[in-house]
């Protein structure tokens, strides 16, 4: 396949099928599988949460539908960042990119392997929480923590190691994951010893969709559905990206939204809804309820199997990010660099590994855990604020492909369902905004220092500043 013609290096060599596997494989993890209990606990209604997950999969369908317009428009690696850089300038552009190097990926990739780590154990019956190196009684090194690790290492090695291969991988672990959910959805209804009657007997109450409980259970459907712009990143390395890239978000997202909704009708059809309140487990307690206590263990080892297309997938997008900044001089220019034989911008595979091994060695990723879901839905509306915005400035008017379906409607209703989250975000977990605030006061700063490097780098003291990326584009697009 012929290299990027933007000359970055960067090949084509992702076809729609692994565009939408790569979109459904960041989608699906633990979330679907540990959540519902919480909402359930929060609405109190069956009928109330089918309705929230599928006001979830509404909402990041028409962040879907308009992402694919902007991917069709700039269909450059970067995603966010490329889309946020051309609608209201680089400095924009640098914090989503800056968070997506904390909390975006990074963090969520450190909790993705201590799960995979900690279900991995369990499969086993073996403790892995035990310290083998400790610091005030904190375990600071474990089994459990060695493992994350070394399945970080593994899969930042393959995806290093050329995009087709690490393709190959993520095809195959995503087909695995999706027949697993599809298995279970199929097997429970059809086999399992389940009843609607105990779920729906009470009937509908509209307390359930209260605004503030409604909410607050939005903002962990919110976590489960991240990941739905996923190909959006990958736009250098698609091919034919203006029919692609939207085709993969739009089938991504429906297959996703459907299989949850799907799913959460298996959990009501196995267990009553006081027995879902707060449970945790609520996939591995529903299977044992549908199939009995010998099915568990086959469960978490599917489900440890399946939390490695999410790591996998997560270790493939981000680094494009960190690539398209550093081409731009806002980022170490080192993170630029691509394997000239593997076509794979590698170094900025291992920052993120680097950076998710520091978290999974520390304690200090649950506490960056807790402001994601405020600071990517944030630059999530951004983003589709920004694509009203060049609409409205009329820029791209000779734009032939792919434009947004049910335009206006689409994009302000994802505005509007995200403008909820983050207000009802904001009043729960106060916290989690400031920490969320104080990042992209870092950012900032860090981008003053990067142009100022890129400035004197350039040109030398005392001159005006080079032009830095601007709005509208490149023209070769």
């Amino acid at each position: 396949m012929s290299p990027d013609p933007q000359g970055n290096g960067l090949s084509r060599d992702i076809g729609l099928f692994t565009a939408t596997v790569l979109v459904i494989a960041n989608m699906v993890g633990t979330g679907i599988f540990t959540t519902s209990g919480f909402i359930m606990a929060e609405l109190k209604s069956p009928a109330a949460l089918l309705i929230c997950w599928a006001a979830g999969g509404l909402f990041a369908l028409c962040g879907a539908l308009s992402y694919g317009e902007l991917g069709a428009r700039f269909p450059k690696a970067g995603g966010e960042y490329v889309f946020l850089r051309e609608c209201f300038g680089p400095p924009l552009g640098f914090l989503s990119g800056w968070i997506s190097l904390i909390v975006g990926f990074s963090a969520p990739i450190a909790a993705a392997a201590l799960a995979f780590a900690t279900y991995g154990f369990q499969v086993l019956g073996i403790d892995g929480s035990h310290a083998l190196v400790s610091v005030s009684g904190v375990a600071l090194i474990s089994p459990r923590t060695l493992s994350a690790v070394g399945v970080i290492v593994l899969m930042s090695l393959v995806h290093a190691s050329g995009l087709k291969r690490g393709s190959r991988v993520q095809n195959a672990l995503t087909v695995f994951k999706a027949a697993l959910i599809v298995c279970f959805i199929a097997a429970g209804l059809i086999w399992g010893r389940g009843s609607f009657d105990q779920a729906f007997s009470a009937g509908f109450t509209v307390k359930g969709l209260s605004a503030e409980s409604f909410a607050v259970s939005l903002i962990f459907v919110s976590f489960a559905y991240s990941g739905w712009n996923a190909s959006a990143y990958m736009g250098s390395e698609i091919i034919n990206p203006r029919r692609s890239i939207p085709l993969s978000l739009f089938w991504g997202t429906l297959i996703v939204a459907a299989l949850y909704v799907l799913l959460n009708v298996v959990y009501l059809y196995a267990l009553p809804p006081s027995a879902m309140m707060g449970v945790m487990e609520i996939g591995a307690v529903s299977a044992v309820a549908l199939f009995g206590d010998g099915i568990s263990r086959l469960f978490s080892a599917a489900v440890t199997l399946g939390l490695l297309s999410v790591i996998s997938a997560m270790i493939l997008t981000g680094p494009r990010i960190y690539y398209a900044m550093a081409e731009d001089g806002v980022f170490f220019s080192t993170f630029m660099r691509i394997d000239s034989k593997r076509k794979t911008p590698t170094r900025s595979i291992m920052l993120q590994a680097g950076i998710a091994i520091v978290l999974v060695m520390s304690a200090s990723f649950e506490a960056l855990l807790i402001y994601i879901g405020f600071t990517l839905s944030l630059f999530a509306m951004l983003t589709v604020a920004g694509l009203m915005r060049l609409r409205m400035r009329g820029e791209g008017k000779n734009h032939r492909g792919y434009t947004t379906f049910a335009y206006p409607l689409t994009p302000l209703l994802f505005i509007a369902g995200n403008l909820w989250i983050i207000v009802f975000s904001v009043k729960s977990r106060p916290m989690g905004a400031l920490f969320g605030l104080a990042t992209m006061g870092i950012g900032l700063l860090a981008y003053g220092l990067f142009t100022r490097k890129t400035r004197l780098r350039t040109i030398g003291p005392g001159y005006p500043a080079p032009a830095l990326p601007q709005a509208g584009g490149d023209p070769r697009l």
